[in-house]
């Protein structure tokens, strides 16, 4: 059994952050293990170390696939960041591009109408 996936440096991970993910780790934990006993009871020809083992695995196996799943989210989170940042810088250069073009266009025209 493996800690929850680290944050990467540069994220901005504070200690508020770092609380909550580890209650919403040990939350994981506490459901895969209720799990694990769920799984077992009704398999009552297993010995106690046997049930032991299986809730062990059980539980090792749902971390697993949990880490894994925060990992894809944490991956597509990173991905749509970059995305929006580029659009955020697109979108800016077009307005700064409007807002020059339409005040180069006012400084035109008030200069032909001092000229005239």
């Amino acid at each position: 059994m493996s800690g929850p996936p680290q944050p990467q440096p540069g994220t901005g991970g504070d200690l508020g952050n770092e609380v909550e993910g580890y209650l919403l780790w040990q939350a994981r934990i506490a459901e895969a293990e209720q799990r694990a006993r769920e799984f077992t009871r009704p398999l009552e020809w297993l010995t106690t170390a046997q049930r032991e083992d299986v809730e062990r695995r059980y539980v090792a196996d749902s971390l697993h696939r949990a880490r894994a799943d925060l990992e894809r989210v944490a991956a597509r989170c990173v991905s749509l960041r970059g995305e929006y940042e580029r659009r955020y810088q697109a979108l800016r250069r077009r307005c700064v591009g409007m807002v020059l073009a339409v005040c180069a266009g006012f400084t035109t025209v008030a200069t032909l109408l001092l000229i005239l």
